[in-house]
């Protein structure tokens, strides 16, 4: 096998079904109650806030110690865990989310929130990571991208309705309901990943000849050697890029609605549930045109991406073309998550480490886009200007997944 070669998983003969397996419907679930726990918080702020007597700022690090320890927890857990059962991982991390958001919805004071927060944070990179493994092996190979876009909805779901949630709950019961809300979710995913998803799920497999052995996961050190792969680090560069264009620009995308297309405050959160209900639409178009022709899938999203932040860019001042655009944004800054997790994994051996690090890649280019979004705004270059900051950055994610897909296309054509 080559060191490039892609992996193939395991499948319990007679799982390739016409319907959709239960254990998706239990991961996706899992999925929506990971997001709404990360979105849901912003509604809620003032709240959390006055309830235990802080600034906004240390209010704010219930958002950015959430990121924090998503990028952390993503890469630690998963190189912990990684000789351990998919399945039983998947258990464990629910568990942990649980275990975060009751810490939450009980909170004595700011500081255990703040921990409840956290730990609830550690498992989101690698349930995700591991997840996406787990989804792509309970359906036939031509179908895997589809797989892990379904486990995504509850993630883009979430995103529709996170923020409109929290809000909504906290307003008429207060804050500590919504995360009992969210604690409650997280026990139906965690029975129902108990329950519906196989044992075997997500179990990498040897090519011997013309059969497949099942081999345990594999152990950290095989794990690292897979990130000696250039098709890996490629993939996490565009996957990096693609997520700080997109971002970097909907960071500030209120002050854009606001002060260049002319909405008013209120019309904001009407205008991201368009976003949300774009990412939705893009996750799902992204993993069948991914089942089809990934890498080509993979630079047509992200040439759309560009274009569309371009030309919001163009057209921010005409409050129509905004609607209309933001959820484009949603549509094309989606498309390629499921194919980017597919290829990063398939190069990577089955490597959980390298489907967590996917997660990673995309939080440090959310930070590095918004970064550089900020300062375009601070050089006074205006609150249009994080969309041109985001199409450059995406317009070099799309360079990378050209060389990434040439790359591979001439290995092919020469036969090695």
């Amino acid at each position: 096998m080559s060191d490039d070669s892609p992996i193939r998983v395991l499948q319990k003969p007679g799982s390739e079904r016409r319907r959709m397996p239960s254990g998706l419907v239990a991961l996706a679930l899992g999925g929506f109650g990971i997001g709404l726990t990360e979105f849901l918080i912003a509604g809620l702020l003032p709240q959390v806030a006055s309830s235990f007597a802080v600034s906004e700022a240390a209010a704010g690090w219930l958002i950015s110690g959430y990121a924090l320890s998503v990028a952390v927890g993503a890469i630690a857990l998963t190189a912990a865990t990684a000789r351990l059962p998919r399945k039983q991982v998947l258990v464990g991390l629910v568990a942990l989310f649980v275990l975060g958001n009751l810490l939450s919805a009980i909170a004595p004071n700011y500081q255990v929130m703040l921990l409840g927060r956290i730990v609830a944070a550690l498992c989101h990179g690698s349930f995700f990571g591991i997840g996406s493994l787990v989804a792509r092996s309970l359906v036939a190979p031509e179908k895997k991208s589809q797989a892990v876009a379904i486990m995504f909805a509850g993630l883009t779901v979430a995103n529709v309705l996170g923020v409109p949630f929290g809000a909504l709950v906290g307003e008429r019961w207060g804050w500590r309901a919504a995360f009992w809300a969210v604690t409650a979710i997280g026990v139906l995913a965690l029975a129902g990943i108990a329950a519906l998803v196989p044992a075997w799920a997500g179990r990498p497999q040897e090519r011997t000849g013309d059969g497949a052995d099942p081999v345990q996961p594999l152990g950290l050190a095989a794990q690292v050697r897979a990130f000696r792969s250039w098709q890996v680090w490629l993939t996490l560069t565009a996957t990096a890029l693609g997520y700080g264009g997109m971002f970097g620009a909907f960071s500030y995308i209120a002050y854009t609605f606001t002060e260049v297309s002319g909405f008013a405050p209120d019309d904001v959160a009407w205008l991201l549930m368009v976003y949300g209900v774009g990412l939705v639409v893009g996750n799902l178009i992204g993993g069948r045109a991914a089942d089809r022709d990934r890498d080509r899938a993979l630079v047509l999203a992200l040439l759309a991406l560009t274009v569309t932040l371009a030309l919001f860019g163009l057209l921010a001042e005409s409050p129509v073309a905004s609607v209309v655009l933001v959820f484009a944004l949603g549509v094309t800054g989606f498309a390629s998550v499921p194919g980017m997790i597919t290829r990063v994994t398939d190069f990577a051996h089955g490597a959980a480490l390298a489907a967590s690090a996917n997660v990673s890649a995309s939080n440090v280019g959310n930070a590095l886009g918004a970064w550089l979004g900020g300062l375009a705004i601070t050089a006074g270059f205006g609150y249009a200007s994080p969309l041109y900051v985001g199409a450059g950055i995406t317009l070099a994610a799309t360079v990378v997944m050209v060389v990434a897909a040439r790359q591979v296309a001439g290995r092919d054509g020469s036969g090695t």
